[in-house]
């Protein structure tokens, strides 16, 4: 249930499929959720401005039932999407939702 959304104005990445995993992975670590329902999503070539300029940015959304915590999953998720597509942390914004469980469906059911 929990998931990671990374949307960039980077054309393209070298090892798109690596950093899913860096960031399924991560995203587990920091939920305390199995990495068996973290769910991670890429898109590049996204159209974006920040600050005025088109220079790369990057817009992450994360979501769970429950187990967010904004500080430490944005200084986690900033410096490895920093070390990976070169894109500044200040440079990236997160967003975060605490799902209610009945809100989130799966396998033809829901959480709660």
């Amino acid at each position: 249930m929990p998931l990671i959304n990374v949307r960039t104005s980077l054309p393209e990445l070298a090892d798109a499929a690596g950093l899913l995993q860096e960031l399924s992975a991560a995203l587990a670590q920091q939920t305390g959720k199995p990495e068996a329902y973290v769910m991670t999503l890429l898109e590049t070539a996204v159209p974006m401005t920040f600050a005025g300029s088109t220079e790369p940015c990057a817009y992450v959304e994360i979501k769970s039932i429950g187990a967010l915590k904004p500080p430490a999953m944005t200084a986690a998720f900033c410096k490895l999407i920093e070390a990976r597509t070169g894109i500044p942390a200040t440079r990236i914004y997160v967003a975060f939702e605490d799902v209610k469980a009945s809100s989130w469906g799966w396998n033809c059911s829901t959480f709660g």
